[in-house]
């Protein structure tokens, strides 16, 4: 099911943004309504760890970013595709990406996904077969490195969901590094 909704997504670049987000708008009700989320942390601490997590994963991002530069290797086009069309342009796609997009991805693949997947084997690999099923979506935008790039980011906060056991702490995380890698520092 979530398959062929990002593949509606990704199909057309003109109707991504409309489709994308009625995606995760249908994910996160399906997860709110069948899933009982995690929350054993603070406010304090959540945003704490969730600021410092998100700057972490940028910064892994950049650095990575940067080896792409230095050894020329032949990913630099992907990135520049994956910005002209898929990044925010209009403030509504800013606010449906900051509102809807990332909560809606945390309680689908963190809250829901890999919560169930922990239910029937070990964390490690809860967390590895999440990272993998919320990467293998990304596969409709025809790059490889935004494929790479979820498994990563998936795998990251999957152990951080895992660790603190707080969605409110992933849904940070997750919010700091679009912030950065969409609006304060990125990667075009």
């Amino acid at each position: 099911m979530v398959h062929v909704f990002m593949y509606s997504s990704f199909h057309k670049t003109s109707i991504f943004w409309y489709m994308f987000t009625a995606t995760m708008l249908l994910l996160m009700s399906y997860s709110i309504i069948n899933e009982k989320m995690e929350h054993e942390t603070s406010f304090l601490t959540y945003s704490m760890y969730g600021i410092i997590s998100g700057i972490l994963l940028y910064s892994l991002f950049w650095v990575g970013h940067f080896f792409i530069d230095v050894l020329d290797l032949p990913f630099q086009k992907e990135v520049t595709k994956l910005y002209k069309l898929y990044s925010p342009t209009k403030i509504w796609q800013y606010v449906v990406l900051f509102c809807f997009i990332v909560p809606g991805e945390e309680l689908f693949w963190r809250g829901f996904v890999q919560n169930r997947l922990s239910k029937f084997m070990n964390n490690p690999y809860s967390i590895l077969i999440g990272a993998i099923l919320y990467a293998s979506v990304q596969i409709y935008s025809g790059t490889f490195i935004h494929i790479f790039s979820a498994l990563f980011a998936g795998l990251f906060w999957g152990f951080l969901y895992s660790w603190k056991k707080s969605i409110p702490l992933v849904v940070v995380s997750h919010l700091i590094f679009d912030l950065f890698i969409f609006i304060a520092f990125p990667f075009r």
